[in-house]
């Protein structure tokens, strides 16, 4: 069996009007085949529930670059050992929004920087062409911060402070993120994977990604893939047998997840 990892804004979503319409033809052969399809992402639970019930999906799934993982309760009857929560058995990885707010409140005037609990729903919206419904959603965290900052030349102090608290920063398209030390998405994707393998023994894992903080992510799988961003250009990353889509956001994706499937399939016969 594959199990496929995936980011979703820039990757399955395209990075301008958050389609994925192009990517339906891969969508629906990876529904009637069964195969698990893990959102992997930086966005909240409440956006990523949203999008499952969109595609008509019910898969475990990452959220906040890898702050926790969220398997649905009876999931495939795996035997899991998590502490349960609204439905779901859940492995958390990084800090608390409460902490993490405490954080940028103590060093916002300072750095110039404004997150997302300090913006409206109206203002999050403006920044990224979401829907003020899903803008909503996207301020429901739960242990990371989205933030923009007056100069990114200061970067580099605000990480010097942050790592004081057991924090660090992550870049993903549009926002950088202040999230848990002990955190990524390529943590989060280990500790799916070995689940899987626990349970399903032969697996092979797919990665999906476009952004900086989906590396962690693609140095963790067996084949990962690389989107290319909104103006063509592949994020620099160093790592053998890395397959690359021609296009961005959900038709590259489409693409490349196509092509899987067509090579998975041809192997399982």
């Amino acid at each position: 069996m594959i199990v496929i990892f995936t980011d979703l804004d820039g990757s399955l979503l395209n990075h301008d009007d958050y389609s994925y319409a192009d990517a339906l033809p891969s969508l629906n052969r990876i529904k009637q085949r069964k195969i698990p399809l893990i959102f992997t992402t930086s966005k909240t639970r409440a956006e990523v529930e949203l999008l499952q019930k969109e595609i008509g999906i019910k898969e475990p799934f990452i959220v906040e670059n890898g702050a926790a993982v969220f398997f649905p309760e009876g999931y495939r009857n795996f035997q899991l050992n998590f502490p349960q929560i609204n439905g779901y058995r859940v492995i958390i990885l990084g800090e608390s929004y409460r902490y993490i707010r405490k954080f940028v409140e103590k060093v916002r005037g300072r750095f110039k920087i404004k997150g997302f609990g300090d913006m409206t729903a109206e203002e999050i919206t403006s920044l990224t062409d979401l829907p003020i419904e899903k803008a909503r959603l996207a301020k429901i965290r739960e242990f990371t911060e989205p933030f923009i900052i007056e100069n990114p030349e200061i970067l580099s102090r605000l990480e010097k402070e942050a790592k004081k608290h057991n924090l660090k920063i992550t870049e993903g398209g549009r926002f950088y993120h202040l999230i848990g030390k002990n955190q990524d998405k390529g943590k989060a994707v280990k500790i799916t994977t070995q689940i899987f393998r626990k349970h399903l023994k032969n697996i092979k894992t797919v990665g999906i990604g476009d952004s900086r903080n989906d590396i962690p992510m693609l140095e963790a799988v067996d084949i990962p893939v690389l989107i290319p961003k909104i103006n063509k250009q592949y994020e620099k990353i160093n790592l053998s047998g890395i397959a690359k889509a021609d296009f961005p956001g959900s038709r590259g994706w489409n693409q490349v997840v196509w092509r899987i499937l067509d090579e998975y399939e041809n192997i399982s016969h």
